[in-house]
């Protein structure tokens, strides 16, 4: 028995378990499908590229085949460790706009304004450069700078500005848009993932118990209410309870699939695969979403100082291996992704629509594909989209992988947008910055000059920055699934805390908004248990 069951270690879980057993007299559990986070490609932080190309530590889902992306499927990877993605991921510290916080609680989400969040993101926030009105200090999660830097981030930074845009030195301040090197969360030269910042310090406590290899299969009720979960552990099927709440960590893919595994979802459709409704919620796996993104690749074999596969690139791995196991310096503590901007697709925008980030070797197929030689890659990614798919159920089976659609494009203004963030981003390649070191943009990409020829590079290459969120939206609506307190709309003693309880997409990554929103949920189940 146990107080509070959390599922899953991702950036959400660890933040719950860290936190909720900071009372001693508060027994948590936390539950975690994947390994422990003992591999040295999650703590380096170029070993990122070694888990693209492996596909693990992660779940490598698909989406359905895309009318968007001319019918392609696109690539769905999330963490499958202690830390969940938050040990895959690129690192980079990034909170959004406050507009899109004040959207959450315009859409009658009380308490998630933008002033009213950001005492969460300075409480979980240790920031090198120290606290100011902005940013925290003494929190688990540490952000810095990158240790080592190449000279190509600031680069590309130098590139925005000659094409007439302004640096930012710090895009989590009071101003988020223009061009800047990305902070990222790491410490000494490691990947701080959520479990290494609110999980691992704190094993030792007795009322923490935490569980790898644990799949959990389904939400048990009595009636109404969650007692536990079906779990399956070293090859048998247990149940576990839960004497106060069952806390649904999975993400924005799993989250909403446990549910309807469980009987919480849209009632016709659970009946059609076989299993009994507990609750007939039609949100649950609607309004999924995410940052579609497309790259352009510059080829440029004479610049051995960025990542690549060449005989010099191989030495300078291996001499970046020795510098990283000695010092926690060097080559290895990139990120890749070491600079990037927020711009408008359009002058008269309101608000920067879109985002770069900046990769310091030519990325294909998600890092995935083996490329040979020397360059640098740019992202344009949508920060906004109003497309809306949804994640549902293939198989009654809880072992089978759900059904993901994002409907990737399936709003005309999301493809106009990024045909024109396309056309953007290209000119700032373009800039003498980058351009003077000579570099050829590759020839899929370089082919594509009017706007009509943009748009189908875009539908052939186009797909996710992983950032999938939406899925168990937030909000008072007949088609929302947790209430502003996170708690599933009809039922007792059950939440949601991951980013599928977004009410719409930030604008920037979704690591932090996702930490924020765990360390506020931890505030509000105390005061729910105080109040009885």
């Amino acid at each position: 028995m146990t107080d509070y069951l959390i599922v899953g270690a991702g950036s959400a879980g660890c933040v719950l378990a860290g936190r909720l057993s900071e009372d001693p007299s508060v027994r948590v559990t936390l539950l975690e499908a994947g390994p422990p986070d003992t591999s040295v490609a999650v703590h380096c932080p170029a070993g990122m590229a070694l888990i693209a190309k492996q596909g693990k530590p992660a779940w490598t889902f698909e989406t359905v085949p895309q009318p968007g992306l001319n019918g392609r499927r696109g690539y769905q990877p999330r963490g499958k460790v202690l830390g969940g993605s938050s040990s895959v991921n690129a690192m980079i510290y990034m909170r959004g706009h406050r507009a899109d916080y004040d959207a959450w609680a315009a859409a009658g989400n009380r308490g998630w304004s933008y002033e009213e969040v950001l005492p969460f993101f300075k409480r979980a926030e240790h920031n090198e450069r120290g606290a100011d009105a902005w940013h925290g200090s003494g929190g688990p999660l540490n952000v810095a700078e990158l240790r080592s830097p190449g000279r190509w981030r600031d680069a590309f930074v130098r590139a925005g500005v000659e094409a007439g845009y302004p640096a930012n030195p710090d895009f989590n301040g009071a101003e988020q848009e223009g061009f800047g090197a990305f902070q990222v969360t790491q410490r000494n030269g490691e990947r701080l993932s959520a479990a290494k910042a609110y999980l691992t310090p704190h094993l030792g406590r007795p009322n923490l118990k935490v569980l790898t290899g644990a799949q959990v299969l389904r939400v048990r009720f009595e009636g109404r209410r969650a007692v536990g979960v079906d779990v399956r552990l070293e090859g048998t099927e247990q149940t576990l309870t839960a004497q106060r709440e069952v806390l649904l960590s999975a993400g924005a893919l799993q989250s909403p699939a446990l549910l309807q595994l469980s009987g919480v979802g849209p009632g016709a459709a659970l009946q059609a695969l076989g299993l009994p409704v507990v609750h007939d919620l039609p949100g649950v796996g609607l309004h999924l979403h995410d940052h579609i993104d497309v790259v352009q690749v510059v080829d440029a074999p004479h610049l051995k100082d960025t990542v690549g596969l060449s005989l010099a690139g191989l030495g300078a791995m291996l001499r970046g291996v020795f510098e990283w196991r000695r010092h926690r310096t060097g080559l290895l503590t990139t990120n890749y992704g070491e600079s990037g901007a927020f711009i408008r697709s359009h002058p008269d925008e309101p608000l920067h629509d879109l985002q770069l980030h900046f990769v310091v070797a030519k990325l294909v197929d998600h890092g995935r594909a083996t490329v040979l030689g020397h360059g640098y890659s740019c992202h344009v990614c949508l920060l906004r989209p109003r497309s809306r798919g949804s994640v549902t159920l293939a198989s009654p089976d809880p072992l089978a992988a759900p059904r993901i659609d994002p409907a990737f494009l399936s709003d005309p203004d999301d493809t106009a947008r990024l045909v024109r963030g396309f056309k953007r981003m290209r000119h700032v390649l373009a800039q003498p910055a980058l351009a003077a070191h000579g570099g050829r943009e590759l020839p899929v990409s370089a082919a594509a000059r009017s706007d009509e020829e943009i748009e189908r590079y875009v539908r052939d290459h186009a797909d996710t920055i992983y950032h999938p969120v939406g899925s168990c939206r937030m909000g008072p609506g007949p088609l929302d699934v947790v209430d502003e307190r996170l708690r599933v709309r009809g039922l007792e003693r059950l939440r949601v805390v991951d980013a599928s309880v977004m009410p719409a997409i930030v604008g920037g990554n979704t690591n932090a908004p996702t930490i924020m929103i765990a360390e506020k949920a931890v505030d509000l189940i105390r005061e729910d248990a105080r109040t009885g």
